[in-house]
């Protein structure tokens, strides 16, 4: 689709500013319980939502993006392997398909870096 190849760096920031944005929900869910509580958050969950949180927040605003996005890519592969695959070795079944997505498109936006619609853009 070569009409679309002039569109590269925009897409890159609009893939990176919603998969933030996805992020940064889950995070609010854990912290905060918007726009739904998580029962049973302490602990590791906890940490793993202020990452949600704070790492979520940078990638939407495009600041710091590159270390935000391993930092969470990095997370996202911890929580599948830890919590998701005990349960079964089939992501849809195991229900850690959106960690396995998280975590690639995040490990996607450290390499290729946040796309021109950023704070601190490079």
């Amino acid at each position: 689709m070569a009409f679309l190849d002039k569109y590269q760096p925009q897409l890159l920031s609009v893939l990176r500013i919603v998969a933030g944005l996805l992020f940064l929900e889950h995070g609010l869910m854990k912290i905060v319980g918007f726009p739904a509580p998580m029962p049973d958050v302490g602990g590791i969950i906890m940490v793993a939502g202020y990452i949600e949180l704070i790492g979520g927040a940078l990638i939407v605003l495009g600041l710091f993006s590159r270390i935000a996005a391993f930092i969470c890519s990095g997370e996202m592969a911890a929580a599948y392997w830890m919590v998701h695959a005990k349960s079964s070795m089939y992501p849809a079944v195991n229900g850690g398909d959106a960690a396995i997505l998280f975590c690639f498109v995040f490990l996607y936006i450290a390499a290729a870096g946040p796309g021109p619609l950023a704070v601190n853009q490079r």
